[in-house]
Protein backbone atom coordinates (compact mmCIF):
# COMPACT_ATOMS: atom_id res chain seq x y z
CA UNK A 1 0.00 0.00 0.00
CA UNK A 2 2.82 2.23 1.45
CA UNK A 3 4.67 1.46 -2.14
CA UNK A 4 1.32 2.21 -4.42
CA UNK A 5 1.19 6.11 -2.48
CA UNK A 6 5.01 6.78 -3.23
CA UNK A 7 4.49 6.01 -6.42
CA UNK A 8 1.48 8.24 -6.36
CA UNK A 9 3.07 11.35 -5.13
CA UNK A 10 5.85 10.85 -6.95
CA UNK A 11 3.41 11.14 -10.05
CA UNK A 12 1.80 13.79 -8.65
CA UNK A 13 4.95 15.77 -8.09
CA UNK A 14 5.96 15.08 -11.79
CA UNK A 15 2.53 16.45 -13.24
CA UNK A 16 3.10 19.47 -11.19
CA UNK A 17 6.16 20.26 -11.81
CA UNK A 18 5.61 19.79 -15.60
CA UNK A 19 2.83 22.23 -15.08
CA UNK A 20 5.20 24.56 -13.47
CA UNK A 21 7.12 25.08 -16.05
CA UNK A 22 4.94 25.46 -18.76
CA UNK A 23 3.71 28.32 -16.99
CA UNK A 24 7.05 29.86 -16.31
CA UNK A 25 7.74 29.01 -20.71
CA UNK A 26 4.48 30.68 -21.66
CA UNK A 27 5.31 33.55 -19.18
CA UNK A 28 8.95 34.13 -20.76
CA UNK A 29 7.51 33.88 -24.22
CA UNK A 30 5.15 36.42 -22.97
CA UNK A 31 7.68 39.30 -21.88
CA UNK A 32 9.96 37.98 -24.93
CA UNK A 33 7.21 38.74 -27.73
CA UNK A 34 7.15 42.03 -25.77
CA UNK A 35 10.11 43.17 -26.93
CA UNK A 36 10.21 46.04 -29.35
CA UNK A 37 6.68 47.61 -28.62
CA UNK A 38 5.97 51.21 -27.71
CA UNK A 39 4.01 52.36 -25.12
CA UNK A 40 3.00 55.67 -23.87
CA UNK A 41 2.15 56.87 -20.57
CA UNK A 42 0.04 59.74 -19.97
CA UNK A 43 0.78 62.03 -16.66
CA UNK A 44 -0.97 64.69 -15.18
CA UNK A 45 0.80 68.24 -15.18
CA UNK A 46 1.54 67.49 -11.53
CA UNK A 47 0.30 65.31 -8.98
CA UNK A 48 0.41 61.83 -10.54
CA UNK A 49 1.21 59.30 -8.36
CA UNK A 50 4.76 58.39 -8.49
CA UNK A 51 4.93 54.25 -8.13
CA UNK A 52 1.99 54.32 -10.68
CA UNK A 53 4.38 55.74 -13.51
CA UNK A 54 7.82 54.31 -11.91
CA UNK A 55 6.73 50.87 -11.45
CA UNK A 56 5.14 49.76 -14.56
CA UNK A 57 7.88 52.41 -16.32
CA UNK A 58 10.45 49.76 -15.53
CA UNK A 59 8.77 46.89 -16.14
CA UNK A 60 8.23 47.67 -19.44
CA UNK A 61 11.31 48.84 -20.08
CA UNK A 62 13.63 46.02 -18.56
CA UNK A 63 11.00 43.53 -21.12
CA UNK A 64 12.40 45.65 -24.48
CA UNK A 65 9.17 48.41 -24.17
CA UNK A 66 9.64 51.08 -25.10
CA UNK A 67 8.27 54.55 -22.68
CA UNK A 68 7.46 57.65 -23.81
CA UNK A 69 6.07 59.90 -21.12
CA UNK A 70 3.35 62.65 -22.24
CA UNK A 71 1.36 65.27 -19.98
CA UNK A 72 -0.55 68.78 -20.84
CA UNK A 73 2.49 70.46 -20.27
CA UNK A 74 6.31 70.09 -21.41
CA UNK A 75 7.35 71.46 -18.14
CA UNK A 76 8.90 69.39 -15.20
CA UNK A 77 5.81 67.64 -13.62
CA UNK A 78 6.25 66.58 -9.83
CA UNK A 79 4.36 63.48 -8.01
CA UNK A 80 2.82 63.36 -5.05
CA UNK A 81 5.51 61.96 -3.15
CA UNK A 82 8.17 64.05 -5.02
CA UNK A 83 9.41 62.34 -8.45
CA UNK A 84 10.13 64.84 -10.79
CA UNK A 85 9.40 63.82 -14.26
CA UNK A 86 10.16 65.99 -17.96
CA UNK A 87 7.36 64.50 -20.23
CA UNK A 88 8.53 63.56 -23.68
CA UNK A 89 5.72 64.94 -25.69
CA UNK A 90 2.60 67.06 -25.32
CA UNK A 91 -0.45 64.36 -24.87
CA UNK A 92 -2.43 66.11 -27.73
CA UNK A 93 0.57 65.48 -30.19
CA UNK A 94 -0.28 61.93 -29.56
CA UNK A 95 -0.72 59.46 -32.96
CA UNK A 96 -2.59 56.23 -31.68
CA UNK A 97 -0.89 54.67 -34.29
CA UNK A 98 2.68 54.65 -33.09
CA UNK A 99 1.97 53.31 -29.87
CA UNK A 100 1.07 49.59 -28.82
CA UNK A 101 0.04 51.03 -25.49
CA UNK A 102 -2.23 53.64 -24.18
CA UNK A 103 -1.60 53.89 -20.52
CA UNK A 104 -3.35 56.70 -18.33
CA UNK A 105 -1.31 57.09 -14.81
CA UNK A 106 -3.63 58.24 -11.52
CA UNK A 107 -2.82 60.52 -8.83
CA UNK A 108 -5.00 63.46 -7.34
CA UNK A 109 -3.62 65.18 -10.67
CA UNK A 110 -5.35 62.69 -13.69
CA UNK A 111 -8.80 63.98 -13.17
CA UNK A 112 -7.52 66.71 -15.48
CA UNK A 113 -8.19 63.88 -17.84
CA UNK A 114 -11.38 62.52 -16.78
CA UNK A 115 -13.75 65.25 -18.52
CA UNK A 116 -10.98 65.59 -21.13
CA UNK A 117 -12.11 65.51 -25.21
CA UNK A 118 -8.67 64.91 -26.32
CA UNK A 119 -7.80 62.22 -23.54
CA UNK A 120 -11.12 60.66 -24.50
CA UNK A 121 -10.59 60.57 -28.28
CA UNK A 122 -7.01 59.00 -27.60
CA UNK A 123 -8.86 56.20 -25.37
CA UNK A 124 -11.85 55.59 -28.18
CA UNK A 125 -9.08 55.37 -30.56
CA UNK A 126 -6.77 53.02 -29.16
CA UNK A 127 -9.83 50.59 -28.55
CA UNK A 128 -11.07 51.08 -31.83
CA UNK A 129 -7.49 49.93 -32.43
CA UNK A 130 -7.62 46.95 -30.31
CA UNK A 131 -4.87 48.86 -28.43
CA UNK A 132 -3.72 47.56 -25.42
CA UNK A 133 -5.05 50.19 -22.77
CA UNK A 134 -4.52 50.59 -19.48
CA UNK A 135 -5.67 53.00 -16.20
CA UNK A 136 -4.74 53.07 -12.36
CA UNK A 137 -6.38 54.27 -9.48
CA UNK A 138 -8.42 57.11 -10.63
CA UNK A 139 -7.42 57.10 -13.70
CA UNK A 140 -10.25 54.26 -15.00
CA UNK A 141 -12.47 56.98 -14.78
CA UNK A 142 -11.42 58.64 -18.35
CA UNK A 143 -12.10 55.71 -19.28
CA UNK A 144 -15.20 55.28 -18.07
CA UNK A 145 -16.55 58.65 -19.08
CA UNK A 146 -15.17 57.54 -22.84
CA UNK A 147 -17.00 54.95 -22.77
CA UNK A 148 -14.59 51.88 -22.89
CA UNK A 149 -15.71 50.52 -19.27
CA UNK A 150 -19.56 50.23 -20.26
CA UNK A 151 -20.26 46.75 -19.55
CA UNK A 152 -16.83 45.61 -19.38
CA UNK A 153 -15.03 44.15 -15.84
CA UNK A 154 -13.14 46.40 -13.94
CA UNK A 155 -11.68 47.67 -11.29
CA UNK A 156 -10.66 51.53 -9.84
CA UNK A 157 -9.63 52.86 -6.34
CA UNK A 158 -11.94 53.04 -3.98
CA UNK A 159 -13.30 56.60 -3.57
CA UNK A 160 -14.14 56.25 -7.95
CA UNK A 161 -16.12 52.98 -7.77
CA UNK A 162 -19.21 54.89 -7.89
CA UNK A 163 -17.86 56.90 -10.83
CA UNK A 164 -16.97 54.01 -13.06
CA UNK A 165 -20.02 52.09 -11.90
CA UNK A 166 -22.34 55.34 -13.67
CA UNK A 167 -20.47 54.67 -16.57
CA UNK A 168 -21.82 51.10 -17.05
CA UNK A 169 -18.70 49.32 -15.47
CA UNK A 170 -18.82 46.09 -14.04
CA UNK A 171 -16.61 46.87 -10.86
CA UNK A 172 -14.80 43.49 -9.60
CA UNK A 173 -12.50 44.76 -7.10
CA UNK A 174 -9.70 43.38 -7.91
CA UNK A 175 -6.39 44.31 -7.66
CA UNK A 176 -5.77 44.49 -11.48
CA UNK A 177 -8.39 43.78 -13.67
CA UNK A 178 -8.27 42.73 -17.48
CA UNK A 179 -10.96 42.50 -19.80
CA UNK A 180 -9.62 41.98 -23.56
CA UNK A 181 -7.82 44.78 -24.70
CA UNK A 182 -7.87 47.04 -21.56
CA UNK A 183 -6.05 46.52 -17.99
CA UNK A 184 -7.47 48.60 -15.20
CA UNK A 185 -5.63 49.08 -11.70
CA UNK A 186 -6.72 49.82 -8.01
CA UNK A 187 -3.92 52.00 -7.05
CA UNK A 188 -0.06 52.26 -5.76
CA UNK A 189 -0.23 48.73 -4.18
CA UNK A 190 -0.75 47.53 -7.49
CA UNK A 191 1.34 48.95 -9.47
CA UNK A 192 4.22 46.21 -10.15
CA UNK A 193 1.26 43.78 -10.92
CA UNK A 194 -0.38 46.96 -12.85
CA UNK A 195 3.17 46.61 -14.84
CA UNK A 196 3.59 42.90 -15.61
CA UNK A 197 -0.11 42.37 -16.63
CA UNK A 198 0.65 45.51 -19.71
CA UNK A 199 3.66 43.41 -20.73
CA UNK A 200 1.41 40.26 -20.41
CA UNK A 201 -0.57 41.76 -22.90
CA UNK A 202 1.96 43.36 -25.07
CA UNK A 203 3.23 39.82 -25.49
CA UNK A 204 0.00 38.18 -27.15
Amino acid sequence: MRHVLSIRSLILASCILSLTLCVNVWGENDMQSAKGKKAVMIIAQNNFRDEELLQPKEILEKNGVSVTIASSSLKESTGMLGAKVKPDILFTTIKVSDFDAIVFVGGSGSTEYWDNPTAHKIATEANTAKKTIGAICIAPVTLAKAGLLKNKKATTHSSTINDIKACGAAYTGADVERDGNIITSSGPSAAQKFGETLVQALGK
